[in-house]
This record gives structure tokens, C-alpha cells and sequence, in this order.
């Protein structure tokens, strides 16, 4: 197997896109050699830890709410060319992401990694819910399988904030400075969403064959 590191953040529209798309180039290619593994990188490492109003916060961002209506057209425009369907009314908070993470960190030790990162860009991005919420997280954590006890024990205390913060940090002093961000057999680094073509091509060149 070969390894793809996704560095993302599931507040992260591109990441979205950028996943859905390698997910239709692996589904496409189900003997694809990649062993997939996810990586912190929050896109707002100062958003207090209850999150903000997300209007507030986009008009902050990009310079007012005109601007902010411009960038989010176009990424609306990408999401819809992806398949995805996003109710962007819905969305009313944006969360501070470190207990995402740690889900996310901790659904690899469980082997459940990817799919908990399925649910939580499902319940950010369509059902419009807080994932900075506990409750949240613990119902990511149970569809997704995991140990619903043991991870709400986990989110109760301050396990494993100074390793995902230590890691988003890493990636920044390592030139990252967006996401998604993909890296092959930790050599040649991908940055930003790709479209599928890009992956099967990637695909073909590993299994040392032609790309149909």
C-alpha cells in the first residue's frame, strides 16, 4: 500500500469537494494502493473555542458581506459541479474544529478514521449542525461506529488538544498553508481539491499502467 496523507479541516468547503472528488476516482478504481490517513489543519486556529457567528465571521474574513457572497458563489459553483448538495442557509455557526480533530484523531485508532470524517462534513455541510458540539461529535462518533462511552469520557477532558495543535502546527512549519492538502508516499505533495481525472491518473502511474 502506498500512503496518501489528507491534511483538512471539515469546516473546509474545498476539502469537501476535494474528498468527494478522490472519492469518485477510488470508486472508480477499487484496487487503488492508497492507505489513506487524515491530518489536522484548522483554517481558523484563533476562533474562540465556542465558535462565532458565521455571517460575522465571513464578512470579517473576506472584507465585507459582498466579497464574502463572491468567493462563496464560486465555491458553491465547484460543490455543485462535485455532486454535492449543500444548503448554505443552514449553516449559522462556525465552529472552532479542535474537538473534530481529536475525533478525527482518535477514529484512527479505531479504524474508523474516514468515515467519521464522511459524517462530519455530512452534518456541517447538508444538515447544517454545530461541530464544535459535543453531542454532535458523539452522534459522528456513533454512526461511525466508535465507542460512543469512551469518546464523550475523551471530550469531557483535554486529551490529545496539545498533539493536534502540535501537528497543525508541524504542517504549518512545514509550508502548508491551505488545505486540502495531499501528500503521496510522503514525497510528492497535492495541494488543494483535485478533480477525479487527476487521481486516476495518479492511480495509473503507481500500478505502472496507462490511464484508459
Amino acid at each position: 500500500m502506498i500512503k496518501l496523507d489528507i491534511l483538512s479541516d471539515p469546516i473546509c468547503p474545498w476539502c469537501y469537494i476535494g474528498k468527494s472528488w478522490l472519492d469518485r476516482a477510488l470508486a472508480k478504481h477499487p484496487e487503488h494502493p492508497f492507505a489513506i490517513e487524515w491530518h489536522p489543519f484548522q483554517l481558523n486556529p484563533d476562533m474562540p473555542r465556542e465558535g462565532m457567528d458565521r455571517a460575522a465571521y465571513l464578512e470579517a474574513k473576506f472584507g465585507g458581506k459582498d466579497r464574502a457572497a463572491e468567493v462563496y458563489a464560486k465555491i458553491a459553483e465547484a460543490a455543485e459541479a462535485a455532486g454535492l448538495e449543500i444548503d448554505w442557509s443552514t449553516i449559522t455557526r462556525t465552529p472552532n474544529t479542535l474537538d473534530a480533530h481529536r475525533l478525527i484523531h482518535w477514529a484512527g485508532i479505531e479504524g474508523r478514521q474516514t468515515p467519521v470524517v464522511s459524517f462530519l462534513f455530512r452534518a456541517y455541510f447538508r444538515e447544517g449542525r454545530d461541530i464544535g458540539e459535543p453531542e454532535v461529535l458523539l452522534s459522528v462518533a456513533d454512526k461511525a461506529g466508535m465507542d460512543v462511552e469512551m469518546t464523550r469520557t475523551l471530550l469531557e477532558g483535554d486529551a490529545d488538544l496539545d498533539e493536534i495543535r502540535a501537528r497543525d502546527d508541524h504542517a504549518r512549519a512545514r509550508g502548508v498553508t491551505g488545505v486540502p492538502t495531499f501528500v503521496v508516499a510522503n514525497t510528492h505533495v497535492v495541494p488543494g481539491a483535485q478533480p477525479p481525472e487527476l487521481w486516476e491518473n495518479v492511480i495509473a502511474e503507481l500500478a505502472g499502467t496507462p490511464d484508459d
